[in-house]
């Protein structure tokens, strides 16, 4: 660790007596102070203590908490003292105490910005790219609270950069702003949210599901928190939630500038376009609800076929490696299942914002009329009402859902699709079997496969090193598509430290960086 100079144990002293809630929160040698007080308090931008020291406009409460427990984790400790670049982990608008911009975090994939106002995240604000694949050590290395404070923050900085479009529920989680959704609503529950001034603005029916959603927009000057509650009172037979977004598990989505998909992009299918089975023959089939496949020499002879689902599909890196990691082959690179044909149906078109609950439901409709063996989800977001109704539909049809368990730690609520009836939930381990600490939970935990240690394909640069569930989770969907049922993956689990569920499967599967030198 950097000698602290005096005029930084002085700050730090001087802190301490200020704030005593943020010496209490004090998760290393001086990370809590620095994170909690100052980024909380002083809403210092750029300094000179640890990196950017966070700027929490509402003070301590928020600051102390997460910017001390991460922030001062990381951004005190391990980023010390490196000015306006920011610290290792940073602060998520100063809820995550000083985020790089060269270094730590800010080349792998987190969050950027500096002032809030209301624990919201105001300037120089952006989410990340999904197109750094790797957690850095500083948020699984964090307690287990830290990490999923960092969730709640990650969320609220993906909600202010597009505060046009987005808002947070009761719980934190991100919203589409202006609509609810309505899932097989009765003509008198309809007329009932008509005469609260609800008004639909959507009416979409999903054959393969049978699954009518209906889009309700909200009163005018009412925030959906609000309209939620209003819509339960007036129609109180409604099935009806927010339109979730999720994100692919642990980080934002942007596409990759230049990338060209790795099958001819296919036009979304007009809502009122029906989608008619095909026959299966041939390859096995799997599907993967993520963002687009970009072109890869390791995909080059993959069968693969792509979809867009908010707006065109767009490739990206966590897309790439995912899809990689189930089809791919290349000199040692080898995925899980090369050979099988793989229907990609991307549900972000390159927008964070995107990956709704409606798009989702919507790309499970098209992938089941694909008739896969399974489908992988590597996405992870709260319990909503239309997508389990969804993926019980799709269950229904004979096809395995596999999804990861989330990368927010096991302090952090459990994810969906992971945590619901049937879906095969999947944790990952590193090089030595052992648990990653990051690890998010489910309502159950079904396998373990490697999720660490490991390369995949990434965009215009070979190979990258990767780590998390989103990464276990194909591994595990290609073991289950080819072995044909649960039962026989469970007899090829193996045991592993931690909690792995049954077991480790496609522990061979792993490709250690050193084949490739993956950077």
């Amino acid at each position: 660790m950097k000698r602290l100079s005096r005029f930084f144990v002085s700050a730090v002293a001087a802190s301490v007596v200020a704030s005593p809630i943020s010496a209490q929160l004090l998760p290393g040698p001086v990370g809590g102070v620095v994170g909690g007080v100052v980024g909380g308090v002083t809403r210092t931008v750029g300094g000179t203590v640890s990196g950017t020291v966070g700027g929490v406009s509402n003070g301590a409460a928020d600051g102390g908490r997460t910017g001390g427990a991460v922030g001062g984790l990381a951004g005190g400790v391990t980023g010390g003292l490196s000015g306006a670049t920011g610290g290792a982990l940073g602060g998520v608008g100063g809820l995550v105490g000083g985020m790089t911009g060269s270094g730590g975090m800010g080349s792998t994939g987190a969050l950027s910005g500096l002032i809030t106002r209301n624990g919201i995240p105001v300037s120089g604000f952006t989410p990340n790219p999904l197109n750094a694949l790797a957690i850095p050590p500083e948020v699984y290395d964090a307690p287990p609270q830290a990490i999923a404070d960092y969730r709640l923050a990650r969320y609220r900085a993906l909600v202010s950069a597009n505060r046009a479009t987005l808002d947070l529920d009761p719980d934190g989680q991100p919203v589409r702003k202006l609509e609810v959704i309505a899932t097989n609503p009765d003509a008198t529950s309809l007329v009932l949210a008509a005469r609260a001034g609800f008004q639909v603005t959507g009416d979409e029916l999903e054959p393969n599901l049978g699954i009518r959603m209906v889009t309700l927009a909200i009163p005018r000057k009412m925030n959906v928190r609000r309209a939620v509650q209003l819509i339960h009172r007036a129609a109180p037979a409604m099935i009806v939630d927010y339109n979730h977004i999720y994100e692919p598990s642990g980080s934002a989505l942007l596409p990759i500038a230049g990338a060209v998909l790795a099958s001819s992009p296919r036009h979304r299918p007009r809502k009122s376009q029906k989608v008619a089975p095909q026959p299966v023959r041939g390859p096995t089939r799997i599907a993967m609800i993520d963002g687009g496949v970009a072109s890869h020499a390791s995909l080059a002879r993959a069968d693969i076929v792509q979809q867009g689902f908010a707006g065109d599909p767009q490739a990206t890196g966590h897309g790439t490696a995912v899809g990689s990691l189930l089809v791919g082959e290349q000199g040692p690179f080898r995925g899980a299942a090369p050979g099988s044909q793989l229907f990609v149906a991307d549900v972000y078109g390159g927008n964070p914002a995107a990956g709704s609950v409606s798009s989702i439901v919507r790309a499970l409709s098209w992938a089941a009329s694909k008739q896969p063996a399974v489908i992988n989800i590597s996405l992870v977001g709260p319990g909503n009402a239309a997508l389990a109704r969804a993926i019980s539909a799709v269950q229904a049809r004979g096809i395995q859902v596999v999804a990861a368990v989330g990368n927010d730690g096991p302090a952090a609520p459990p994810q969906y699709p992971a945590s619901y009836p049937g879906v095969v939930a999947v944790t990952g381990v590193d090089g030595q079997g052992r648990a990653l600490p990051e690890a998010g939970r489910s309502g159950h935990l079904d396998f373990a496969a490697p999720g660490a240690d490991m390369i995949a394909a990434y965009p215009g640069k070979g190979f990258a090193i990767v780590r998390g569930t989103s990464f276990a989770a194909p591994l595990a969907a290609a073991r289950l598509a080819l072995a044909g049922s649960y039962q026989r993956v469970a007899m090829e689990a193996r045991p592993g430290k931690g909690k792995v569920g049954r077991g480790i499967v496609c522990g061979q599967c792993r490709v250690d960086p050193k084949t490739l030198r993956g950077k």
